[in-house]
């Protein structure tokens, strides 16, 4: 592959390669004919909601299992139109990624990692056996989406364009079989900052009852399954008065996984950063695998093991366990003030954010905003 670079201001690293540029060349992007009002869209941008409102179009590319990847382009946001059949509906074949677009000060729009989050679809659709999208042909998608919808990129301190790559069996039938017809999209929902009163702790209620994978399940794909068996579990922990839900494995019942969105770190009172192993049941997060680098780069020791929840409560109260986090990319970091299950409630470290959690979270988001150099060359200009 020959790329090409740039320096940025921020110090950010390359433009996207001739490759990918050569891919986004092919789609056709045909304008909406209902093209949002200005001042609706600056109202929009004004006060974001995030997974309510979308931009105006939405990248799309085909695949049929004689054709291959077909029919890139760029069309109006809108409803699909889907038979009563379609496999999606009847057997759940599909994945998805997130990710977000981030204007930087001097107008430029960029996204971080998104070969990684390429790489981690293919990984996704490899396991829901649906056809594997190359990384060129994603970061393309979502390049040429941004530059029609550029307009839709906020500029408001800690927001972004959060970007929704999805993959679907469109095929109609009823049968138990890998579809023969498949659609890849990406939409784009505006988002504000999401912590906008301020970085506050949440709680945590660890469920001992409900498991959000199993082993050789689906656990380590980012597909729908997944989310819809938290849902309840998460609805439970509301009702207790708690803002999440961390699970457990499922075949044993000891050991932390992750929560119903987010994966967890712990910040030992020796200073190591602790997180659970991907044991094949855990989502491998592009925050999570950003953050094992900085906390590393601060010369800590980073540890990714089996961690029991029984070592967890017992390092909270003798002081063993310092901080705990959880990472994704809608919060990027969230500092966790207390734990609780059927059988302990325990608050972590003086229930304030910790100091290293809070260090994490403004150096990474200070490379996703320009504000900080790309040492680790992260972050991709889209436009």
């Amino acid at each position: 592959m020959t790329s090409t670079t740039e320096l940025g201001t921020s110090g950010s690293s390359a433009i996207l390669s001739q490759d990918i540029e050569e891919i986004a060349s092919l789609f056709t992007v045909t304008p909406t004919d209902s093209p949002t009002p200005d001042d609706e869209r600056v109202a929009k941008l004004d006060s974001p909601k995030f997974g309510t409102v979308f931009s105006d179009h939405m990248a799309r590319i085909s695949w049929r299992r004689d054709d291959g990847w077909i029919h890139r382009r760029v069309e109006k946001y809108g409803p699909l139109q889907l038979d009563p059949a379609t496999a999606v509906l009847h057997y759940g074949q599909e994945v998805f990624e997130g990710m977000k677009a981030y204007r930087h000060a001097d107008g430029t729009v960029w996204t971080f990692r998104p070969e990684e989050n390429a790489a981690r679809l293919s990984r996704s659709a490899h396991r829901l056996a649906l056809p594997a999208l190359p990384v060129d042909d994603f970061i393309a998608a979502c390049a040429v989406l941004v530059r029609t919808d550029i307009a839709w990129v906020p500029d408001a301190p800690d927001s972004s364009l959060y970007l929704r790559p999805f993959m679907f069996a469109s095929e109609p039938f009823l049968g138990v079989r890998p579809a023969d017809e498949v659609e890849f999209l990406v939409i784009a929902s505006p988002s504000g900052a999401y912590f906008s009163g301020g970085v506050k702790p949440v709680s945590i209620w660890v469920d001992a009852e409900y498991h959000r994978a199993g082993p050789g399940g689906t656990g380590a794909a980012k597909c729908g399954g997944n989310y819809a068996a938290s849902l309840l579990p998460q609805s439970e922990a509301a009702t207790k008065g708690f803002d999440q839900v961390c699970f457990l494995d499922g075949g044993s019942n000891t050991y932390l996984e992750e929560l119903g969105g987010m994966n967890v770190f712990l910040v030992m009172a020796d200073g190591s950063v602790h997180t659970p192993e991907l044991t094949g049941s855990i989502l491998e997060g592009v925050t999570r695998s950003s953050i094992l680098r900085l906390a590393a780069d601060h010369g800590r020791d980073v540890v990714e093991r089996r961690i029991p929840l029984t070592e967890l409560v017992d390092g909270l109260r003798n002081g063993q366990v310092s901080e705990v986090f959880a990472c994704g990319t809608a919060a990027v970091v969230t500092p966790v003030g207390r734990l609780a299950g059927e059988t302990f409630d325990a608050t972590v470290g003086t229930g304030e954010p910790g100091d290293l959690t809070m260090t994490i979270r403004r150096e990474l988001t200070d490379i996703q905003y320009g504000r900080a150099a790309d040492r680790h060359g992260w972050m991709r200009r889209l436009a």
